[in-house]
């Protein structure tokens, strides 16, 4: 039942307004400030709160401001009562969190329809309080069962990109550990990029991210290379060069198919068709397949280079052993403003250590691969 707290030191007021309110409401009455408070206090708290401004201990904006600054009766209704009708008391008693102002002496009807519109406008409060934290929290549920939905997209789009660069991989004789290594090669050159403030702003956070995840689609056309040619076991001649070649090529298109059939084009499908098109590409000019220079070679395929040259350089072949480490790093040291961009050889250089442990984490084979043809590194 609906309690309405009365804190007035008046018999008579105190007399009038019971027997206005107790045929509708349950009420507490203190003749008191400080014993106001406590019975504001109880448990459960007065639905409203009837409050006189002249009591014995304390006047009645002090009480108010008591309430107002317990959080257990913060949001409990005051009604002032008083017989100071000027407008600067009731203006004080407003400012301070009263809801309403009544008149002494009381006149019952008017009490009780005052009383009962703050009544109704505080259930509405309450219904909308809850209304707002059942909405939040359906947010909330909804949010973090859409943000997992997100992550399982996201996961499962990595387990498709790194399956699509097996597939590639097993035509080439390698065992997948090729694509776990050179992902994780550029992995580290976009964390180390990613702590450098005059780099990081190159692209949004989420393009950084695809610039590694996208790494194991680098050598998906080789899908579309003759098994003659894929799988020679001596030296290519220029021709069959020239047909090897093709490999960025057949990837590029096989992206560019799956463009036609989106709305909008994802970053995912930009970055993956610049590694799959590109990382051949040198900084002099001298790559394949369009002989791009400098800063036209896209940024991603730039990084899959080194990370590319870095793995065939350490892994074994039919016409050359591994190299080792040291030699390895010397060779793209050698390479900078050559074959590849400074930026990303001096980036290599400082995290070299980093492909190193990772080339040992993934050396259960570093296989023998068919020559790519005239002694050029080629994966």
């Amino acid at each position: 039942m609906t309690t309405i707290l009365l804190i007035d030191d008046d018999p008579a007021t105190l007399e009038v307004i019971n027997e206005c309110l107790l045929p509708h409401f349950r009420t507490r009455i203190a003749t008191r400030g400080g014993k106001g408070i406590e019975l504001a206090q109880m448990s459960p708290a007065p639905d409203l709160v009837l409050l006189d401004l002249e009591l014995p201990d304390m006047n009645g904006y002090q009480v108010c401001s008591a309430l107002k600054r317990d959080t257990r009766t913060a949001e409990i209704p005051v009604i002032f009562l008083s017989s100071h009708t000027d407008i600067a008391n009731i203006i004080r008693g407003l400012e301070l969190g009263a809801v309403d102002y009544v008149p002494k002496p009381v006149a019952p009807p008017i009490l009780l329809a005052r009383v009962r519109t703050q009544l109704r406008l505080r259930q509405a409060q309450i219904y909308l309080a809850d209304r707002n934290l059942h909405l939040e929290s359906l947010v909330s549920e909804r949010t973090q069962a859409l943000e997992a939905r997100t992550l399982d997209l996201q996961r499962s789009q990595e387990l498709t990109i790194v399956a699509l660069g097996a597939i590639a991989e097993t035509r080439d004789n390698e065992t997948g550990d090729h694509i776990r290594r050179t992902r994780a090669y550029v992995r580290a050159l976009v964390e180390n990029l990613l702590q450098q403030p005059a780099q990081r702003d190159r692209m949004p956070l989420e393009e950084w991210g695809l610039l590694w995840k996208c790494a194991p689609l680098h050598d998906i056309g080789k899908v579309g290379i003759p098994d003659q040619i894929l799988l020679k076991p001596g030296p290519l001649d220029a021709e069959e060069f020239e047909i090897m070649k093709r490999h960025t090529t057949i990837g590029r298109d096989a992206l560019h198919a799956a463009e036609l059939g989106v709305d909008t084009l994802h970053p995912f499908l930009r970055i993956a068709s610049e590694i799959i098109y590109s990382h051949h590409e040198r900084w002099n000019g001298t790559g394949y397949p369009q002989g791009l220079r400098g800063e036209d070679i896209p940024f991603a395929a730039r990084l899959m280079a080194i990370a590319d040259v870095y793995d065939a350089l350490i892994s074994k072949r039919v016409y050359k052993p591994a190299l080792p480490h040291g030699k390895a790093v010397e060779i793209i040291a050698q390479g900078r403003g050559k074959h590849f961009d400074p930026l990303v050889v001096d980036c290599f250089l400082v995290c070299a250590e980093t492909f190193n442990a990772i080339a040992a984490g993934h050396s259960s084979s570093l296989p023998t691969h068919p020559p790519p043809g005239k002694g050029e590194i080629h994966e």
